[in-house]
């Protein structure tokens, strides 16, 4: 994985060369990049609050940037409904070098102080260095989003606002999932579990995961809209998200008790039930360990409660571990990495899941080659991870996540981008669990060495997005992009003209009708439309321009389906005939570069 940051600022600039130039000037620096003005906070309405936009030192006297230590008590929610990120970073607080990472210590209110601040993110396999001014939206000369506990420590907020630029504004931060911002702060591996239908070791699960370094977070599924973060009796919150902070065996009256430790990130409200802060539990176990375990207890949203409760009241459990070995057994393991790009666009490589057939096949594909059994195996251990690029920040162009699955086939030998009739009549050998509206879909796989096919696919056809692959294995893995042809050519297509009726046609487009029959064969058009329509899907436009002896990797034919099809998806004769002809012209003019690239390839 990549460990040098880049940085993200408009001009180019790093955080070093920006806080010498304010110093230099004698200014505290303003972020033209995440201005201190309305938009920064919302894009969908009026900003619902007279905010006002303050500095540190003008909120309180003496500021700190971090008082006696970054820990889980400065991470207290405001008015923004971004409970998932601030369990995040209260996991975050508990593995020091990872936060130093994420929170660089070359920062603060002394002498270098001049009012700017820089954090760093893990996105898309690379490091992220982010800067932010330190104006932060206030009401009355207090602060009304993240802040600590201790009013003259601003670490939190000011992460907060890092995250929110990254992501467009702090309106973006809205709703998500506590997995999202753990693997963008450490670039880890995901994995969820439910309580109900877990494995029978889950306490031993969670044990190893927080030994290892893992963050981990619950919550508690809702059935409407109308139970979002309501509170039940036993004070616990429904569809709020929660970190967990540690996990405990003790002895108690005789026997073993397993014990959970939660964090509300509110800092209040807490379990009322067994092993809570009061409970009478506590008066029975050995007072060394009751002060052990319970730390001076106080009313700061963490409990702890019996794990038998916990699965019985919480739904889902997130965990990111920083290494993709596997919770379920002691073998540690050096993993290799394959990651490509990829994009779904539509009338050409947004085909959908297998229940749409006849434009499954267009999806990208990529094959998978596990050479090696792991050792002492016959099997290879490999985690496939799909990931959605950038759909927060998109939000405020009312785009949000797609629902996002893959599958995995074997894969014949030599073989290219695969058609229609494979995937009719081969079934996958593996497949994520489910489709699922998240950023990422990760799934841990066992499978014999050999060739295998991944079509990584959104549910509908049609639906867009960017998206990038990891590929985890413990021996290297060979991964190729299957294109069609591994030519590239890059060319730009100009606006075609309007055509012709074919009773107005002149000579000159007549004798382009018999070129394209000369090279294509006058029944190609038709043997692609499938109802006699006078158009054919986008979809095949691959496989028809493949007939006409046309090659063509899948960046151009998502330009050509863009190009030339229809609202609906359907290309008709005319632009048709006007793509090959334009193809063909293309062809000619750089077929000695075609031949130059296919020596070298």
């Amino acid at each position: 994985m990549p460990t040098k940051s880049i940085s993200t600022q408009g001009d180019g600039k790093t955080f070093e060369q920006l806080r010498q130039e304010c110093l230099q000037k004698k200014k505290l620096f303003e972020d033209p990049d995440f201005p201190a003005c309305d938009s920064s906070l919302y894009y969908s309405q009026s900003v619902p609050i007279n905010f006002e936009w303050k500095r540190p030192g003008e909120l309180c006297e003496n500021p700190e940037f971090i008082v006696g230590g970054a820990d889980r008590t400065d991470i207290c929610q405001g008015a923004l409904g971004d409970c998932w990120l601030l369990a995040a970073i209260a996991s975050l607080t508990l593995h020091k070098e990872t936060l130093a990472r994420v929170v660089p210590n070359d920062q603060g209110f002394d002498r270098s102080y001049a009012g700017i601040f820089h954090f760093q993110f893990w996105q898309h396999n690379r490091w992220l260095d982010v800067v932010v001014d330190d104006r932060l939206p206030a009401v009355r000369n207090r602060l009304v989003l993240l802040h600590s506990a201790s009013n003259n420590e601003f670490w939190s907020a000011l992460l907060e606002k890092a995250y929110a630029k990254l992501n467009g504004s702090y309106e973006s931060l809205k709703g998500g999932s506590t997995l999202e911002a753990m693997e963008d702060f450490t670039g880890g591996v995901g994995e969820t579990y439910e309580t109900k239908s877990a494995p029978t070791d889950l306490f031993n699960i969670m044990k190893k995961a927080y030994d290892r370094g893992s963050m981990m977070g619950c919550s508690i599924d809702i059935t409407s809209s109308a139970e979002s973060e309501a509170q039940t009796a036993s004070g616990l919150v429904k569809g709020h998200a929660y970190s967990i902070t540690g996990l405990e065996e003790v002895n108690y009256r005789g026997k073993k008790v397993k014990l959970i430790r939660i964090r509300n990130p509110w800092g209040q409200v807490e379990w009322n039930g067994a092993w809570s802060d009061e409970s009478r539990e506590w008066n029975v176990i050995d007072s060394s360990e009751k002060k052990r375990i319970l730390q001076n207890s106080m009313d700061d949203g963490e409990f702890w409660m019996e794990f038998e409760d916990f699965k019985a009241n919480y739904d889902k459990i997130e965990i990111c571990n920083l290494t993709p070995d596997s919770l379920t057994d002691e073998t540690k393991r050096k993993w290799e990495v394959n990651m490509f790009e990829g994009n779904w666009i539509r009338g050409s490589t947004a085909g959908g899941c297998r229940n749409f057939i006849d434009t499954f096949w267009t999806n990208p594909q990529f094959k998978l080659t596990l050479l090696h059994a792991d050792d002492n195996n016959d099997k290879c251990s490999v985690v496939i991870a799909l990931m959605q690029k950038n759909r927060r920040a998109l939000r405020k162009e009312g785009l949000d996540l797609q629902t996002i699955g893959f599958a995995l086939y074997e894969a014949p030998a030599d073989e290219d981008h695969l058609g229609k009739d494979f995937f009719r009549y081969n079934g996958s050998k593996a497949r994520s669990k489910t489709y699922i509206n998240v950023r990422e879909i990760s799934e841990r796989f066992t499978l014999p060495p050999g060739n295998y096919l991944l079509v990584p696919t959104t549910f509908q056809p049609h639906d867009e997005a960017d998206f990038i692959i990891r590929i985890f294995s413990e021996k290297a893995a060979g991964t190729i992009t299957l294109l069609l042809n591994t030519t590239k050519l890059q060319c730009s297509l100009l606006p075609p003209p309007m055509p012709s009726l074919p009773e107005e046609e002149t000579d000159e487009e007549k004798e382009l009708r018999r070129m394209f029959e000369k090279i294509a064969g006058s029944m190609l058009f038709i043997s692609y439309d499938t109802d006699r329509s006078g158009k054919m899907s986008s979809y095949e436009l691959r496989i028809a321009l493949k007939a006409a002896g046309m090659h063509l990797n899948t960046k151009l034919l998502q330009l050509l389906g863009l190009r030339f099809a229809d609202e609906n998806y359907d290309i008709d004769f005319d632009d048709y005939l006007t793509c090959i002809i334009r193809l063909e012209n293309m062809f000619s003019e750089y077929q000695g570069t075609f031949l130059l690239l296919s020596m070298n390839v």
